[in-house]
């Protein structure tokens, strides 16, 4: 990638008098030019604050101030790099998108929009700061489905052989799981494998004589959770990444493994805790809709008008059945009566399954809206299903499909590193 033309630091010039100008007053400055943007000072001082207070909560002993700007700035170069690659693959977060998010986190944490606002401002955070924050992560997320995520395959094949040598998979326990990964350059020479190796030799003697993972991992850790302390969070066995599988299996809880080598570079592993999994039964419910989609001969408000003259009729005793074969856009359906079968959780999309999961069976829906157009919804009975064969499949399925993000995501991300040009203007790092 090509080192940008030119670049200028933000000044306030007092006036244009040569005294003045000799005594310019610097605003802010580059710390890192990483290809044709760039890191200001200010930047880099507000995500340190974000990143301190984290670790504060956390309780996480806080590393020398130089060590914490390496791992946030390096973090900081790769999102940036992302951001990019999406800006040239036109990926982009619309504004109701972004709205949607925002309200959506708030009513998560229990609050409504205001008062979420009113925290943020409590804690030093502008709102529309935030939203831009909010709106670069739903970015860089799109962008890594597109690039890694939506490339993922797993065949029939790899989930017939995962179930015949699943190990950790049947003992039904879940695993919480820290990481240390120092990684090795794509390409490295035998030097840069050495320094790699002794840096992760060093890590390992720190834990070795009693100090925090969390606090070695903030300070060296190249992982993607590295300000997190390497946290993984908990997993099934069977979605713990096959290069930790053998060594979790022996280990008790807070006991932290030897170094652990991939192509990827030099992994240390500590199991911090560890639960029984629970046994989830799937609810299911036997859903009919009719569906009429808005078009070029039917506006919004004339499929909503004709959605509504439609739950009249069916208030009034017309069959759901017959009204959904001769009205309802949904073909497939429609030939059933408008019957979708049994459908579970996460199926459908979520405007559809908020409905479907509060009705009382019976009950016939107003007409809501969806993606795919205006519904009137009915269910007509429900059951605890045991899925159990589906259940193994998918999970055998999702555990390897994580596994390959996970490692896929992590080798792109190297190699988008490695490939960019990054300029460090007296940043308290190493290039």
């Amino acid at each position: 990638m090509s080192q940008p033309s030119h670049w200028l630091p933000i000044v306030l010039l007092a006036s244009l008098s040569p005294i003045s100008q000799a005594a310019v007053i610097e605003l802010d400055r580059i710390v890192a030019v990483v290809e044709e943007d760039v890191i200001m000072e200010t930047e880099l001082d507000e995500q340190m604050q974000r990143v301190r207070a984290a670790l504060r909560q956390q309780g996480t002993q806080m590393p020398p101030t130089t060590v914490l700007e390496r791992q946030v700035i390096e973090r900081l170069v790769l999102e940036k790099i992302q951001l990019q690659i999406a800006e040239q693959s036109e990926i982009t977060v619309d504004e109701p998108a972004l709205d949607r998010a925002v309200s959506d986190l708030a009513a998560r944490n229990n609050l409504s929009l205001e008062q979420f606002q009113e925290i943020l401002a409590s804690e030093g955070y502008e709102f529309s700061n935030f939203r831009e924050q909010i709106r670069q992560e739903m970015i860089m997320s799109k962008l890594r489905r597109a690039e890694i995520d939506n490339r993922v395959r797993v065949s029939d094949n790899e989930i017939e052989n995962y179930l015949r040598n699943e190990a950790l998979g049947n003992d039904d326990q879940e695993y919480r799981l820290a990481h240390i990964l120092i990684s090795i350059p794509s390409g490295a020479d035998n030097e840069e494998i050495r320094e790699a190796r002794e840096k992760a030799r060093l890590a390992l003697e720190r834990l070795d004589a009693g100090e925090d993972f969390t606090t070695v991992a903030v300070s060296v850790s190249d992982g993607q959770q590295a300000l997190e302390g390497g946290d993984l969070g908990w997993r099934k066995g069977d979605e713990i990444p096959t290069l930790f599988a053998d060594a979790v299996g022996t280990m008790s809880v807070g006991e932290t493994s030897g170094l652990i080598t991939s192509p990827s570079g030099y992994h240390i592993i500590k199991l911090t805790d560890k639960r029984s999994g629970e046994t989830i039964m799937i609810e299911q419910f036997r859903a009919r809709h009719i569906l009429l989609t808005p078009n070029e001969l039917m506006t919004p408000e004339q499929a909503l008008n004709r959605m509504r003259q439609i739950k009249l009729r069916l208030d009034g005793g017309a069959d759901f059945a017959l009204i959904a074969r001769t009205n309802s856009d949904d073909r497939a359906s429609a030939l059933q009566g408008g019957d979708l079968g049994w459908v579970g959780k996460g199926q459908m999309v979520a405007e559809f399954e908020e409905i479907m999961t509060a009705i009382p069976v019976g009950e016939i829906s107003p007409p809501f809206q969806t993606e795919f157009g205006f519904h009137i919804l009915q269910v007509t009975e429900t059951r605890q299903y045991d899925g159990t064969e589906e259940i193994r499949r998918d999970r055998a399925r999702q555990a390897l499909r994580r596994q390959k993000i996970d490692e896929r995501r992590q080798s792109w991300l190297r190699e988008l590193r490695d490939e960019a040009y990054v300029d460090f203007r007296d940043a308290p790092i190493d290039p």
